[in-house]
C-alpha cells in the first residue's frame, strides 16, 4: 500500500514480517472474514508508509578524505494510533500466532521505495517504543544495511594469493563464512594488486567491514552497499568521463534544477605534503613529499602502514596519490526541496547514487558584476530526508574529479587526443 507524500511522489515503506500476515485463519478474530482477508499464501513484507510520519537515510561519506567503509542507515517514525505495531499485542496482524513473536521485528528486511524505484535496502536493528496517553504511541525505527551484517561477520584465518583488489573482494565474498549473494554483487575491476605473502595472510577473527576497509584503503576507491542493496566495489578514484547525471544551477536556467543550499570549504586541513605508505611485507615505508607546499603550509601528513599494496613499487604510487599539496575552493555539498522540482527532476534526483558525477554551478557576485562558477563533482554521500507535512529533501555530499571529455571527431573542442579527451 503506497502513499503520496505532498511534492514528491509516491513512496512505499516494507517491513519483512518472517511470515504469511495477510491470508485468511479460520476462526482468527483479525484475519478470520474471507470478504476482507484473502486466501494465502501471500507476501511477508507489511507495508508501513500509511503510518509513518518521517524518514532519514545516509549512506557513503562525507568528503572523500573520510576512509573506511561503514554501513548505511536509514531512520524512521511510525504513529501508532491502533497498537498493531506494539510487540506485545499477541492479538494483531503482526503478530506471528505460529512462532509466537512479533512480526516486526529486529533483522527483518526493510525497504524503501519511491515510485517503484528502491532508496534503501537493509535490515532494522531496532525499535524504540514510547507509549503515551491518548493511542498516541511512536516507535521509532532504526536500520542499516548489509555491512551491518558484514561487520559482524568474522573470518576463519585466510591464506590469500597476489591478486587484483577487485578479485579479493570478490574472493572475500566468496568465503563459506560469508557467502554473500552473488545477484547483489556490482564489483568493478581494481587498478592495484594486493599482496599474497605470509605477511599478508588474514587473521582469524577479523570482521568482514574491517577487511574490506583495509582493500579500500589500498584501491582508493570505493565500497559501498548501493540504494538497491547491492555490495558495490569501484576502483581507484581517478579521472570522471564528463557525463553529470542531473545540473544543479541557481539561475534558473532552462533543464537544470535549482538547488536552495551548497556548501564552500576552503580548509587547510585539505592539504597533504607528505605521504607515507608501507605495504604489509615491507620494512620501511615509501614517502613521497611537496617541498614547495610544506613551505606554504607546513608539515602536514598522511600515513599509511599495513597497507595490502603488493610492493614497494604500489607504496610509493599510492603515497604520490594522496598528496594534496595545495587547498582549493570547492562544493563540498548541495541540497534541494523536491517542492521546488519538476516530476522529471524529482525522478532524477531521488535515484543520484554513490559515484555519480553531478554538475553544481552558483552565481558569485564580485562587485557590481556577478559571474557564473560551476564544477563537475563525484557524489560521495547521499542524505534523504522525507516529512509527511514537508516533502523530500535530498543532500549530496561531494568530492572534486578530473574531468575528460569522450573525443568527438572533427571537432574543434573534443576532436585533439589529449590529457582532457579521451576515448570513451
Amino acid at each position: 500500500m503506497s502513499a503520496t507524500i505532498v511534492q514528491s511522489g509516491t513512496y512505499d515503506l516494507l517491513i519483512d514480517t518472517g511470515f504469511d500476515y495477510e491470508s485468511f485463519v479460520l476462526d482468527s478474530a483479525t484475519r478470520g472474514i474471507l470478504d476482507e482477508d484473502i486466501l494465502g499464501p501471500t507476501s511477508s513484507y507489511a507495508s508501513v508508509i500509511t503510518g509513518t510520519t518521517s524518514i532519514s537515510i545516509f549512506r557513503g561519506r562525507r568528503d572523500i578524505g573520510d576512509q573506511g567503509v561503514v554501513a548505511g542507515t536509514m531512520s524512521f517514525e511510525l504513529l501508532d494510533t491502533t497498537g498493531i505495531f506494539n510487540p506485545f499485542d499477541d492479538q494483531g496482524p503482526y503478530f506471528d500466532p505460529t512462532n509466537n513473536q512479533a512480526g516486526l521485528a529486529p533483522l527483518r528486511r526493510v525497504i524503501l521505495s519511491r515510485e517503484n524505484e528502491v532508496l534503501f535496502k537493509g535490515y532494522i536493528t531496532s525499535y524504540s517504543y514510547s507509549f503515551e496517553l491518548g493511542n498516541l504511541d511512536r516507535v521509532s525505527v532504526s536500520c542499516s544495511d548489509d555491512f551491518y551484517i558484514l561487520a559482524q561477520t568474522y573470518l576463519d584465518e585466510w591464506n590469500v594469493t597476489e591478486q587484483l583488489s577487485s578479485a579479493r573482494v570478490t574472493e572475500l565474498l566468496d568465503l563459506p563464512e560469508v557467502a554473500f549473494p552473488i545477484l547483489a554483487r556490482n564489483i568493478s575491476t581494481g587498478t592495484q594488486t594486493l599482496g599474497g605473502a605470509a605477511a599478508y595472510t588474514v587473521a582469524s577473527g577479523t570482521s568482514v567491514a574491517s577487511y574490506a576497509a583495509q582493500i579500500q584503503q589500498a584501491e582508493q576507491g570505493r565500497i559501498f552497499i548501493d540504494r538497491n542493496g547491492n555490495f558495490t566495489f569501484q576502483p581507484r578514484i581517478g579521472n570522471t568521463l564528463s557525463g553529470p547525471v542531473i545540473d544543479f544551477h541557481d539561475d534558473g536556467a532552462f533543464g537544470t534544477a535549482g538547488y536552495d543550499q551548497v556548501g564552500i570549504a576552503f580548509d587547510a586541513d585539505q592539504v597533504v605534503n607528505r605521504a607515507s605508505v608501507q605495504h604489509a611485507g615491507a620494512t620501511s615505508p615509501q614517502v613521497a613529499e611537496d617541498l614547495a607546499s610544506q613551505a606554504d603550509y607546513l608539515i602536514q601528513t598522511s600515513s599509511i602502514s599495513g597497507s595490502l599494496l603488493h610492493n614497494d613499487a604500489a607504496a610509493l604510487q599510492l603515497a604520490e596519490y594522496l598528496l594534496v599539496p595545495n587547498p582549493e575552493p570547492r562544493f563540498t555539498n548541495v541540497s534541494v526541496a523536491f517542492v521546488s522540482l519538476s516530476e522529471a527532476q524529482r525522478d532524477l534526483a531521488a535515484v543520484v547514487d554513490i559515484g555519480d558525477t553531478i554538475t553544481v554551478q552558483k552565481t558569485i557576485q564580485q562587485g557590481a558584476s556577478s559571474t557564473e562558477f560551476a564544477q563537475e563533482l563525484s557524489v560521495e554521500g547521499v542524505q534523504h530526508q522525507i516529512s509527511v507535512l514537508s516533502g523530500h529533501r535530498v543532500t549530496f555530499f561531494t568530492a572534486p574529479t578530473v574531468v575528460v571529455y569522450e573525443l568527438i571527431l572533427d571537432s574543434l573542442q573534443y576532436g585533439e587526443l589529449d590529457a582532457l579527451n579521451v576515448l570513451g
